[in-house]
């Protein structure tokens, strides 16, 4: 069921557009004035909002432009006594989806919300599937180091000088490369990713070089190599210190000569290919120890641009933070959910020896496991699978037999949907589909209280 927001000083307007709505099934919430409203955008996911122009305190063109900043997705139908062509232009180049004047065509109103609501999904669908495909995410970061990366990334990029990436696993040197790539001259050619350590030794000259037919005892074809493949764009050699010294021999002449040749091939092939590099190790100790080429190394690292640790930029856990639980809300199909600020604070706190990936780990474990809006507590109790195992554990030691923990369930879930519900007993026995009397029972039995807020309500 889709839920909407009507933002409306007028309580007579709210009331017959709630009507309306509730009648075709949606679920509506009511806001008497832009400041009101945004605080229940940020607070709820909806489906769409439905704003009047003129309001006091704040007009619904600056509600529209504020509710943009917290979800670009979102879609905005102005509705206005003020027939003005000027208005509803600027609302458009706000971002409105439509403008209707009052008093509102029904059926006008009705078919706006439902194209309205079709367009956000397919805008969230389509970002989704973008992100799958080109696997090209936004770099952001407030931190020095980032900043000073962004900034090397600009200057590097248009030249084709090689550039070595350095820094420890997850830190986010293949999203460099990308970025190398895509602010590149050859951004509209593609970019071949090896993954040197991910291939058997005894292969990899194969797999950058590509074979003749008969090379091997298995090469029952031709094979174009990833240099062939990358001719005109890029080539990303990651973990590249893993490469064999055989391997590396045949690199420092394709870059040397900008010519390959196949396994068991006699031609050279003219190659024109820009190389990226990365690693995790430390080449200079790698040089002393004899499995390296120290020429090799200083061709591929005209550029050295290395990626601090998570732990070492930790101002930048919340912006990554905030941005890793949009996308997964949106990947896992979930509703929008957010973090106190507490709870960023506290993911500050922990450490992450798997940098950026970690992070993101965590904070779709949140998204999963939290709540609507994530807390201290539940980064506490979510951001490792130790305790989140620990407290599953003790959750079931806690009871011994299975009644105990039925029973224990069900005081959780009806507590739950009648807080949802503002304690409304009948809305909430209506909800969960039982009788009214019985959930009287179930609040007596568990003790279920709502506090100072009032007493239950029971229509």
């Amino acid at each position: 069921m889709s839920k909407i927001l009507i933002i409306d000083d007028e309580k007579a307007i709210r009331s017959s557009i709630r009507e309306i709505l509730e009648y075709e099934n949606y679920q509506v919430d009511e806001a008497s004035n832009g400041e009101e409203g945004l605080q229940k955008i940020l607070d709820e996911e909806y489906a769409a909002v439905l704003c009047d122009v003129k309001m006091p305190k704040m007009d619904g063109v600056t509600v529209l432009t504020k509710a943009k900043e917290i979800d670009e997705d979102l879609p905005f139908i102005m509705i206005s006594a003020l027939n003005s062509i000027e208005t509803a232009v600027e609302a458009t180049k706000k971002g409105a989806y439509d403008y209707i004047s009052k008093p509102a065509d029904l059926n006008r109103l009705l078919v706006a919300l439902r194209n309205a609501i079709e367009k956000k999904s397919l805008s969230i669908e389509t970002k989704v599937l973008r992100r799958k495909v080109t696997r090209t995410r936004e770099m952001i970061g407030e931190s020095p180091a980032i900043q000073n990366i962004m900034e090397t990334i600009n200057k590097v990029a248009p030249t084709d000088a090689r550039v070595m990436i350095t820094g420890d696993n997850g830190t986010g040197k293949e999203l460099v490369a990308r970025w190398v790539h895509e602010k590149s001259n050859r951004a509209k050619n593609i970019l071949v990713e090896v993954n040197c350590a991910a291939i058997p030794t005894d292969l990899i000259e194969s797999e950058l070089f590509g074979h003749e037919k008969g090379a091997f005892t298995s090469a029952i074809k031709q094979r174009i190599g990833k240099f062939e493949q990358a001719n005109g764009g890029t080539i990303f050699l990651d973990e590249v210190g893993d490469m064999s010294l055989a391997a590396q021999a045949k690199v420092l002449r394709a870059l040397q000569e900008n010519k390959i040749t196949r396994v068991g091939g006699e031609k050279d092939i003219d190659v024109d290919v820009r190389v990226i590099a990365a690693t995790n190790k430390n080449l200079l100790q790698e040089i002393e120890k004899g499995s390296f080429r120290m020429d090799l190394y200083h061709r591929l690292s005209v550029i050295l641009i290395h990626v601090p640790a998570l732990n070492e930029r930790k101002e930048d856990i919340p912006i990554l933070a905030e941005k890793f639980i949009k996308e997964a809300c949106e990947d896992n199909g979930l509703p929008k959910k957010t973090f106190t600020p507490q709870a960023l604070e506290e993911l500050k706190k922990l450490d992450y020896f798997g940098n950026i990936r970690e992070l993101r780990n965590v904070v779709e474990r949140l998204v999963i496991l939290g709540q609507a809006r994530i807390t201290i507590e539940d980064v506490q109790k979510f951001a490792t699978p130790l305790s989140a195992r620990e407290e599953e554990k003790s959750i079931f030691e806690r009871f011994q037999t299975l009644q105990e923990f039925k029973e224990y369930v069900e005081k959780i879930f009806i507590e739950e949907k009648l807080k949802k519900n503002g304690w409304n007993v009948a809305k909430t026995s209506l909800e969960i589909d039982i009788q009214r009397s019985h959930l009287y029972n179930k609040i007596e039995k568990y003790t279920l209280k709502r506090g100072e807020a009032g007493e239950l309500q029971s229509n």
